[in-house]
C-alpha cells in the first residue's frame, strides 16, 4: 500500500481543481446542455477577509429562465422578479418574465466553514453552445463584501461563477 504525502496530495488537488485553489465562489457543475434543466449550486468556501458571510445575492443571468431558489434554514430568501430582455419558450408557452435577482440573507456562515446555495431553472434553448453563462454573485459579510461579478473569463480578481454551455441533447 502506497501512502500519498500531504504536500503531494495538496499539489494534485490544485492541478485538478484550479478554481478551488483561488477560493472563489464557484458552481458545483461547470457545464450543462442548452435547453436543459440546470441546478446551479453556488459553493461558498470562505467569508470576507476572515469575517462570516451574512448574505449572498445572485444576479440571475439572462437565459436562465424559471429560476427557483432552494430555501435555507436560518436564512431569509428574497426573489426579485422582472421582465426578461426577450421572450423565451418553456414547455411550449412564451415566458417573458421571472426571477432577476435572488438573495439569501440574515444567516451566519463563519469564514472557516463551507456551504452551498441552490437555484434550479432552465437554460433557454436559444443560448449559444460553447459560450459561458455567468452567475454574478455579491457576497456580503459581517465586515466587508466580495463582488464575484467579473465576466471576462479571467480567474484573476473576482470572477463570476461560469457555466460552459454544451449543445442540446
Amino acid at each position: 500500500m502506497t501512502l500519498v504525502r500531504p504536500a503531494a496530495l495538496a499539489a494534485s488537488m490544485l492541478v485538478a481543481t484550479p478554481s478551488l485553489a483561488f477560493a472563489h465562489i464557484t458552481l458545483d457543475t461547470g457545464s450543462a446542455a442548452v435547453g436543459s434543466s440546470y441546478k446551479a449550486v453556488l459553493r461558498v468556501p470562505h467569508g470576507c477577509s476572515g469575517s462570516a458571510t451574512t448574505a449572498i445575492r445572485l444576479k440571475v443571468p439572462e437565459g436562465f429562465i424559471d429560476a427557483k431558489p432552494m430555501p435555507k434554514v436560518g436564512w431569509t430568501l428574497d426573489i426579485k422578479t422582472g421582465p426578461y430582455a426577450k421572450s423565451y419558450t418553456l414547455y411550449g408557452s412564451p415566458v417573458t418574465s421571472g426571477a432577476t435577482e435572488i438573495s439569501w440573507s440574515g444567516g451566519n456562515l463563519p469564514d472557516n466553514e463551507y456551504d452551498e446555495f441552490v437555484v434550479r431553472g432552465t437554460l433557454a434553448g436559444d443560448l449559444t453552445p460553447g459560450a459561458t453563462l455567468y452567475f454574478p454573485v455579491l457576497q456580503i459579510c459581517a465586515s466587508g463584501e466580495e463582488d464575484w461579478i467579473d465576466t471576462s473569463g479571467s480567474e484573476d480578481g473576482t470572477p463570476a461563477p461560469g457555466l460552459k454551455l454544451t449543445p442540446a441533447q
